[in-house]
């Protein structure tokens, strides 16, 4: 009996065992997860969407038209030229007097040699960007006529491997004997969150589904309750649904996407804006210790609390004392953009103010009036007035256009000018571009950047490589000073000769090359006019 006992307690204690052993083998073994190709976001593309054949017109080469060539014109063609803009007759000045355009040939500063391997690369690269950015949603779909299928046309979103009720699904059509319709996904599943009295049904939790009914509005009812579940995932994709009927076919899409945690900036206490919660002032300094200071005393006059952060990549460092003021200091000339980079990476507030440490604020520099636009508008940067030493004011506002260019790039156009007047800001503008002295959000700035290979003259590079993700704006009612850069030759201190040999380098040719380069490679640019 006692060796019984026994035997039956070391039989548990093996099973507990086993058990135990199997439950860690359960817990700690590799995970097997399904592979999914990300490597292109068009995957889910039905195929029969990417023969140009479904987009074709019907042929009706027998019938005559007339080309109307001023309405034909406006079409893009996909072979961009930049032209010298030339007056009639040869008039001196006429460039700088009507703002004629000139135009740059990106590609003759290469060799041929070292231009072929550069195209060559940067075929390669485009190729890549284009799989990485496009998406199903940027698909022509075209609509057949008189489809008796109502679907939803847009706005259906769900979140990754997450399920949503497909709204407005519907079967429109004539007196049949059997009402059929059919649903396919390609990142997905459909369900039925209900079962409807009549309808058959195949293929409830596949990628498609198909239903029938003799009465259409049973159909109808069951259609109601069909559910699309995500199975692959992606953070931001779309499936493309096929819908047919009995002759019939459509497509529509189902965005996938995790929404975007907002980013919130507490607005401060005091007054309607109080711009010491809301403003960061961010700046770039090098040499300039003297200008910098007077920055600061004309800022501390108007605004005492106000953040101040500055970028220095001096050699010969000061510490710049205060409150509220905070200096980075950078390798010795590490440059323009990456100063700029640096200070706006350390801002906190909704907003930075970008200006140049030899600018002076005066009563006309009303901080509150940018961030009252930014407030009451849709614009992600606006950019104030420059007021030089002998009364003239600039904006420098710029509007800037890519014109479609085929295999050896696009064309670059900027000009002089604005798009629209603001409305409930009269002395506002729609831009593309603005001058130094600028107000804009923080996260949006940040999310374009300033290129750290532009270490000697840049601007504009930073709104070419914004367009199409920034808003911008400019009002010239709000003006900074810009101290004065007339000196007489013996007046000038050694800290202003040594700061204009970096500033105005003899070789300027090469911050040139260096511009005309990113902007072939990297921004994929064959040529460029502006004025």
């Amino acid at each position: 009996m006692y060796f019984l006992r026994m035997w039956r307690a070391k039989k548990k204690l093996l099973c507990a065992c086993i058990f135990l052993l199997a439950l860690c083998i359960f817990i700690w073994a590799p995970k097997r997860y399904s592979a999914l190709d990300i490597s292109n976001r068009m995957n889910s593309v039905p195929e029969v969407l990417l023969d140009e054949r479904l987009w074709a017109a019907k042929n009706y080469e027998h019938i005559h038209f007339r080309v109307k060539g001023e309405a034909a014109g406006l079409l893009a063609k996909n072979v961009c030229r930049c032209e010298n803009e030339e007056m009639p007759v040869n008039i001196p000045l006429s460039k700088p007097i009507f703002h004629l355009a000139s135009a740059v040939q990106l590609k003759r500063i290469f060799s041929i040699s070292e231009l072929e391997d550069l195209k060559k690369k940067r075929d390669q690269e485009y190729e890549k960007f284009l799989k990485r950015s496009q998406s199903p949603l940027d698909l022509l779909i075209i609509a057949k006529a008189n489809s008796p299928l109502e679907y939803p046309v847009q706005g259906l979103q769900v979140r990754p491997l997450k399920s949503i009720l497909i709204p407005g699904l519907s079967l429109q059509a004539s007196t049949r004997d059997i009402y059929r319709v059919n649903l396919t996904a390609s990142l997905g599943i459909f369900q039925l969150a209900a079962e409807v009295d009549e309808v058959s049904f195949q293929g409830d939790g596949e990628m498609h589904l198909s239903l029938s009914s003799p009465q259409t509005e049973n159909l109808n009812k069951q259609l109601q309750f069909v559910m699309y579940t995500n199975t692959l995932f992606h953070p931001n994709t779309a499936d493309i649904v096929h819908f047919t009927t009995d002759g019939y076919e459509a497509y529509f899409s189902i965005k996938v996407q995790h929404p975007t945690p907002p980013k919130l900036y507490h607005p401060g206490t005091s007054g309607e804006y109080d711009i010491s919660a809301l403003v960061t002032i961010a700046t770039k300094t090098f040499l300039r210790y003297n200008m910098l200071r007077k920055l600061i005393k004309s800022i501390r006059k108007y605004y005492p609390t106000v953040k101040i952060v500055i970028a220095d990549d001096s050699n010969v460092t000061e510490k710049v004392e205060g409150p509220n003021i905070e200096q980075y200091f950078m390798p010795f000339e590490k440059g323009w953009f990456a100063g700029r980079n640096l200070a706006i990476s350390q801002v906190t507030t909704k907003y930075f103010l970008w200006v140049d440490d030899d600018f002076i604020f005066t009563n006309e520099t009303k901080i509150e009036k940018l961030v009252d636009v930014l407030e009451k508008t849709t614009l992600d940067v606006v950019g104030g007035a420059v007021r030089e030493v002998t009364g003239y004011s600039t904006t420098y506002r710029q509007k800037i256009t890519v014109e479609a260019g085929g295999d050896d790039g696009d064309c670059l156009h900027t000009r002089q000018g604005f798009h629209h007047i603001i409305k409930g800001f009269p002395n506002c503008v729609v831009t593309d571009g603005v001058i130094n002295f600028f107000l804009a959000r923080t996260e949006k700035a940040q999310q374009v950047g300033f290129d750290p290979k532009l270490n000697r003259v840049a601007h504009l590079e930073f709104f070419i490589d914004g367009l199409g993700i920034l808003h911008v704006g400019s009002c010239d009612d709000v003006v900074v000073s810009h101290a004065s850069k007339i000196r007489l030759p013996w007046t000038k201190t050694k800290e202003d000769k040594l700061y204009a040999t970096y500033r105005y380098p003899k070789a300027l040719g090469s911050n040139k090359d260096l511009q005309y380069r990113l902007f072939y490679f990297k921004n994929r640019f064959k040529c460029m006019t502006g004025n």
